[in-house]
């Protein structure tokens, strides 16, 4: 029975509400977490010192975005806030994710991403991919919103590890391939196929999302918002595709991890690595 109403209320839904998807806007806030299963074997730290350690990593990738979109269009960016305070300790933090802005554009099928790395400006235009989604049966509310479940499988290059200067007998860090599940919960009651980062392409808005280490939530939505929305395409940096951006990232990843390597054996202060993403 159970199954059932979930059934027809996931039909009425969409029926419902696809009819508004045209003139439909919005503004929704996302907080993102990230799994952090490291182990800081360093006999320079005491166990508070460890706590306080992870308490700050933890902090690093808490991050707050907003997301903004119409019918077609939608533009997505990180909140801006004060910096986290230093511990004493230096940490070098490379994170593969990307960020900055990214404009998408589902109407004409592409997107535009305007990241900045290692001090350069990069403009990553491409088509959108589209994850071949399979649509379940499960729904929980996220708020006033009843949302339903959706999930693909990828292979993704797993390099997640943290290790300190004073390990001079700690193996390289090594790359491993593994096959990762996306789960996502998306309303048809906000009919739109947009979501957060690059997520989208589902029969409504996705407010929660996450692949087993990094969950983004959202927290609050703003449908046909009073304010003006600022839903325009990015356009300063070096002009690349999303094939040519990954060549560029792999090899300065290498250079930062050879320097890194170089200079361990120079410096007698105490240093944090830590590697995030693929």
């Amino acid at each position: 029975m159970k199954t059932l109403l979930n059934i027809s209320l996931f039909f009425s839904v969409i029926v419902g509400s696809s009819i508004l998807a045209q003139d439909l806007k919005g503004v929704a806030n996302y907080k993102t977490q990230r799994k952090m299963d490291v182990d800081l074997e360093n006999d320079q730290m005491n166990e508070e010192m460890k706590a306080q350690m992870m308490v700050m990593l933890k902090k690093q990738f808490e991050k707050e975005y907003e997301l903004e979109f119409n019918a077609n269009e939608s533009i997505y960016k990180e909140v801006e806030k004060l910096d986290t305070p230093g511990t004493g300790a230096s940490w070098i933090v490379i994170n593969t994710d990307g960020g900055g802005i990214l404009y998408r554009n589902l109407k004409e099928n592409r997107f535009t991403s305007q990241s900045e790395i290692f001090s350069k400006q990069f403009l990553i235009q491409d088509s959108i991919e589209r994850p071949e989604w399979k649509l379940h049966k499960d729904a929980k509310n996220i708020g006033e919103y009843t949302c339903f479940k959706a999930t693909f499988t990828r292979m993704v290059t797993v390099m997640n590890s943290v290790r300190s200067s004073s390990d001079v007998d700690s193996a390289p860090l090594e790359q491993t391939e593994e096959e990762q599940t996306v789960t996502a919960w998306y309303t048809p009651q906000i009919p739109v196929g947009h979501g957060p980062n690059q997520y989208g392409g589902l029969p409504g808005l996705i407010l929660e999302v996450g692949d087993g280490q990094e969950t983004i939530l959202c927290s609050k939505i703003v449908l046909n918002p009073k304010k003006t929305l600022n839903i325009e395409e990015p356009k300063g940096g070096k002009k690349v595709s999303r094939t040519e951006f990954e060549a560029i990232m792999d090899k300065k990843m290498k250079e930062q991890m050879e320097q890194f390597e170089n200079n361990r054996g120079d410096d007698d202060g105490e240093h944090i690595e830590i590697r995030i993403g693929g």
